[in-house]
């Protein structure tokens, strides 16, 4: 095992990856949401710059390839258990959080089972892409799950129309408006398509790898 920058960074995401949880352990909200998607968005950087550097300065290891997925797959995990908590089990939620966590859990499975046949399931531009959309649609649901908090607290447990006549009165903060809607509302739906397509993408990546495993899994006749 070569201690380098690249595998550092990877080391220091994997480490990221239950911080995440732990936000919301000693902070209160939406200190937590913030610290949180912080950082959540400084471990995907590194996950880009890990592999680029070992590429550009030739610094390659079995120790990185190793770890590189382990922790792009806690990040995305971890953090998505924290988000459907903290989004009520919304079942439009809870679907594709479920179909990313099923993918994960299975390829990871399928590579153990093959040893040293898994490096047939090489990494395609596919996985890449879906590993950018699950980080993305992540970092806009702890966006949404946080100035929902907020709408929470400016709210002070009033039905919509009494909140509207409260701000009216002066009595109340108006909520963070983006355009003609909320900026809570719109983050949450936003997010919630991102981590459709990332399900999408999820789903058709461990479907590619499941087919090409296929020769190693089939009985000798």
């Amino acid at each position: 095992m070569r201690w380098n920058l690249p595998n550092s960074l990877t080391v220091l995401r994997l480490l990221a990856a239950p911080g995440v949880a732990v936000m919301f352990l000693y902070f209160h909200r939406p200190w937590a949401d913030w610290f949180a998607l912080t950082l959540f968005i400084m471990a995907a950087i590194t996950d880009w710059f890990d592999g680029y550097l070992a590429r550009l300065w030739k610094q390659e290891s079995k120790f990185g390839a190793m770890l590189d997925p382990i922790a792009d797959k806690a990040m995305v995990v971890i953090a998505i258990m924290v988000i459907s908590g903290y989004n009520g089990m919304n079942a439009w939620l809870i679907l594709p959080a479920t179909v990313i966590i099923f993918r994960e859990v299975f390829v990871s499975g399928l590579r153990e089972y093959l040893g040293a046949a898994a490096g047939t399931l090489k990494v395609t531009q596919l996985a890449k892409w879906k590993t950018t959309a699950q980080m993305v649609a992540i970092a806009v649901m702890f966006l949404g799950t946080g100035l929902e908090y907020l709408n929470g607290v400016a709210m002070k447990g009033m039905t919509p129309d009494q909140y509207a006549d409260a701000v009216t009165a002066g009595l109340a903060d108006p909520i963070r408006a983006c355009g003609k809607r909320d900026c809570a509302s719109l983050a949450g739906d936003v997010g919630l398509v991102l981590m459709w397509i990332a399900a999408v993408l999820t789903a058709l990546t461990g479907w590619d790898y499941f087919r090409k495993s296929q020769p190693f899994l089939r009985d000798e006749p």
